[in-house]
């Protein structure tokens, strides 16, 4: 891996990330305050979640397939300016409406880094050196979810919600200033390929190898998802927490995804990949029993549900950079249609996912464990496929 030219690709990748990693996550300790000043309950709040993932998946689709055609750099900036636009909405009609569609918005435009943080990696760098490099972005990627809930936290506090979603603003118009910039196209001229979407879509979920790694991704994904839309209403309206201890409650989970996705990177060379997803798959199920079992008895303790969540984060930073470079590496000439439905279907379905949550009162902690229980199988049954399924190679790959 040359050092030199993948330093500024990294940080830049990481920084049009953090924008949507930030949005995901910046509101989740000011649910209550948002609800009593919208007039709107805490648990409908769920759903703010799922208004910004199901459009932040289904727009990779048309992003992907279009940075193929046009290059990586230009389907980045339009992404960009769609998501200033949805935050300016939020920001400018005062109701709960509006921060429904706000949302939605946001997600339509961060969908574009969405699908180009799994691309431009794959137009540098393939096999080790590729799973490598994933999970270095998903060990950077990790600060943007550490830091945005405290920010929240600590802003809701000092002033209000809504200045969470000015610093939102803000720091989306300095990213893209920077990717204006700074930004080297990563896809040159002669290997873009004509807008042929349906072919492309054809050929990329046609590949069983793909189909098995997708499955993984979206699951564990899910499962990250209904945590953090469900974390801010078991912590701070059944435990009854204040927005600044639900904020640092909140991220005490996540340096367990930076180990995750460090061991990835630091075993990459060493194992399989067949054996970093059992390993993954190991730490998500015992993530989910240690949230699931208290729950079976009416219990809903912080403790559990920060260090289940651990636990669980850990799995997910060993398999998101191993499944993703499984999934992509095949499609060289059609990286941009492969991040896209990767990014999509996982963003996809853990909003529909977290949209069923919001539609169940979460008054303990059993249904969260019972759905992060069931991700788990589906992650289970993912590698399964995989084993079955793949080439001859790829079975001894495992």
């Amino acid at each position: 891996m040359n050092r030199h030219s993948f330093y500024p690709l990294f940080f830049l990748t990481i920084l049009m990330v953090a924008v949507g990693q930030m949005t995901q996550t910046l509101y989740v300790p000011s649910i209550p305050v948002m609800a009593a000043d919208l007039g709107v309950s805490s648990a409908s709040l769920q759903a703010v979640m799922a208004c910004y993932l199901i459009p932040y998946g289904l727009s990779q689709f048309i992003y992907g397939p279009l940075s193929d055609k046009w290059g990586r750099r230009p389907v980045l900036l339009i992404g960009m300016m769609v998501f200033l636009l949805g935050t300016l909405v939020i920001q400018l009609i005062p109701n709960a409406s509006a921060l429904l569609v706000g949302s939605f918005i946001q997600g339509l435009g961060t969908g574009a880094a969405g699908a180009m943080s799994r691309t431009v990696m794959r137009d540098r760098y393939q096999g080790a050196e590729l799973n490598r490099a994933n999970s270095l972005v998903s060990m950077g990627v990790i600060f943007s979810p550490l830091l945005a809930p405290v920010l929240g936290g600590w802003l809701t506090e000092w002033l209000n919600w809504r200045a969470g979603y000015w610093f939102l603003f803000g720091f989306g118009a300095i990213s893209t200033i920077a990717i204006l910039i700074w930004f080297a196209e990563t896809l040159p001229q002669e290997r873009r390929q004509p807008l042929r979407v349906r072919a492309a879509y054809r050929h990329v979920l046609g590949n069983p190898r793909f189909q098995g790694n997708l499955l993984c991704l979206m699951a564990t994904f899910a499962g990250l998802a209904v945590f953090e839309a469900a974390a801010g209403v078991l912590l701070g309206d059944v435990l009854g927490f204040n927005a600044k201890t639900v904020s640092v409650l909140f991220v005490l989970p996540l340096p367990g995804y930076l180990f995750g996705a460090w061991l990835s990177a630091r075993l990459s060379f060493r194992l399989s990949p067949g054996k970093l997803m059992r390993l993954g798959i190991l730490f998500l199920a015992l993530g989910a029993l240690i949230i699931l079992l208290p729950g079976l008895f009416g219990i809903v303790s912080a403790a559990s549900l920060v260090g289940g969540a651990a636990v669980y984060f850990i799995g997910s930073g060993i398999l998101y950079p191993t499944a993703t470079t499984c999934a992509i590496e095949p499609f060289p000439g059609q990286a941009g249609t492969a991040g896209a439905i990767l990014g999509g279907m996982q963003n996809l379905g853990a909003g529909l996912v977290t949209l069923l949550a919001a539609s169940f009162p979460m008054q303990g902690q059993l249904g969260l464990g019972a759905i992060m229980t069931v991700m788990v199988v589906l992650v289970a049954l993912s590698f399964a496929w995989l084993r079955h399924h793949g080439s001859p190679r790829e079975q001894l790959a495992t």
